[in-house]
């Protein structure tokens, strides 16, 4: 079976200066594009309850175990960047105290608005929750104006 979360957020998300990472925040309900598996929940699996925009509104828990495929799309407002960052990481918020980042990518940005999509392959687990996070090493906080963050679970094959 393959399950399959899909998270859009129009809403401007500030990311202060530094280059720090940032966990991108995703609405609830109405304006989620698909979670017929409940896998980003308000009320979440650890019994935590969460209200977008606090940092667990940036969680997906994998309904299950498996390999799965993380796919990202960032827009940036257009800004003077030296460098633009973003990668997917596992237990972002160190709930099981396993933060694991991974596909970590810091790129040059390019004339005008900043757009990227990104892809990669992990295993996860049910209770290890999954988040996108950015940053950038501008001089003063920029603006993602649109997010996407997707993951789709195949459960056919056994996560270690």
């Amino acid at each position: 079976m393959l399950y399959v979360c899909s998270l859009i957020s129009d809403r401007s998300q500030v990311i202060p200066s530094g280059g720090g990472y940032h966990l991108l925040r995703f609405p609830y309900g109405e304006y989620e594009s698909y979670d017929v598996w409940n896998m980003h929940p308000a009320q979440q699996p650890d019994g935590k309850v969460s209200s977008h925009p606090d940092q667990r509104s940036g969680l997906i828990w994998p309904k299950v175990g498996g390999w799965a495929t993380l796919t990202a799309n960032i827009h940036w407002e257009a800004g003077n960047y030296s460098e633009l960052r973003d990668q997917f990481i596992r237990d972002p918020l160190g709930i099981n105290g396993r933060a694991d980042s991974t596909a970590t990518d810091h790129r040059r940005p390019s004339p005008g608005m900043q757009c990227f999509t990104k892809s990669h392959q992990i295993f996860v687990h049910p209770h290890t929750p999954l988040g996108l996070r950015v940053g950038h090493t501008a001089s003063s906080s920029r603006r993602v104006v649109h997010a996407q963050f997707k993951v789709a679970i195949h459960d056919d094959v056994a996560a270690p």
